[in-house]
């Protein structure tokens, strides 16, 4: 049982650096300015520019506090919606400006997103969920 334990943990642990980094890096190193700068060129789709810079804040934002959650163990699994929620957008907008991308900016993540959705959570014992809201018997 204890290689599940840790399986879990390091999976969870892992994806919640991966999107808290991204997220320290868009909204702490090129600020919420430079991450829309870096969207405009979906300005030139058939989004309104409302939805770009919509996408551009949640997304930062959502990478930087779900990546915290998931490290913590804390509200894993909304997290997890909520960081799903990002791949979609990163995928669709990755689509759109470019028929044929790099899936690494996306697949990875996705499995182990996924991989964390399905697991029983009883597998991850070593998350603050368990603590703050013990199982009622």
């Amino acid at each position: 049982m204890l290689n599940k334990t840790v399986v879990a943990f390091f999976s969870r642990v892992l994806l919640g650096i991966i999107f808290l980094m991204q997220g320290i890096g868009k909204v702490f190193t090129w600020g919420l300015d430079g991450v829309y700068n870096s969207f405009k060129p979906y300005e030139e789709t058939f989004l309104p520019k409302f939805i770009v810079v919509f996408s551009a804040y949640y997304t930062s934002y959502v990478e930087l506090i779900g990546g915290a959650l998931l490290v913590i163990g804390l509200f894993k699994n909304y997290a997890l919606y909520a960081l799903a929620s990002v791949l979609l957008i990163v995928s669709f907008g990755h689509g759109l400006t470019s028929p044929i991308w790099n899936l690494n900016d996306v697949m990875w993540r996705s499995v182990l997103l996924i991989f964390l959705l399905v697991i029983p959570n009883e597998w991850d014992k070593w998350q603050i969920d368990h603590i703050v809201r013990p199982k009622r018997s």
